[in-house]
């Protein structure tokens, strides 16, 4: 198991979003790009209720797994990296149509991205996690919880890099 491998990635694509998001200026982060999308803050903020709840998940209760670590890591990946389909997000991590405040987002993201490095650095990232339990793949292992992080937060940036780059085609942004 490369697990300083997966923190690595993890930091890297935490970075990303940081810059990516900090590429907005405080009006674009609430703008529609187009018609059925969320603005770019929406999108932050449904990446943070995500990633809280999976945080809060890692350390919630736990069992022994009685299969590899990370056995679901490639549907996970396969899932979210494949941007030809489209995802309905779950009702509880819908963000409000709200105003939202680039400062206040990317604080959020570093907070928990120091949680989760310091889930890395003190839990047993074999055991299964008990709190939550995924449509279609179930009980995730700590390390599973990890890898839908990473590739969940991944297929967002995507997402915030085509908002910004139809929000720049369509001049609503200041260069």
């Amino acid at each position: 198991m490369r697990t300083q491998e997966l923190q690595s990635d993890v930091n890297k694509t935490f970075t990303e979003l940081a810059e990516i998001i900090s590429s907005f200026n405080e009006d674009q982060i609430n703008l529609i790009p187009f018609e059925g999308s969320w603005t770019a803050g929406q999108v932050a903020e449904h990446i943070l209720l995500s990633v809280s709840g999976f945080e809060k998940t890692i350390n919630g209760s736990v069992a022994e797994t009685e299969r590899a670590p990370d056995a679901l890591k490639d549907k996970i990946k396969a899932s979210f990296l494949d941007f030809t389909i489209k995802m309905k997000s779950p009702d509880f991590i819908i963000p409000a149509e709200k105003n939202y405040k680039k400062d206040a987002l990317l604080n959020a993201f570093q907070n928990l991205k120091d949680k989760i490095n310091h889930a890395f650095e003190t839990l047993n990232l074999t055991k299964t996690c008990l709190s939550f339990e995924l449509p279609l793949l179930g009980f995730l292992t700590r390390l599973e919880s990890l890898y839908f992080i990473l590739y969940h937060t991944q297929r967002h940036i995507q997402q915030l890099k085509n908002i910004y780059q139809k929000l720049k085609e369509t001049k609503n942004y200041a260069a």
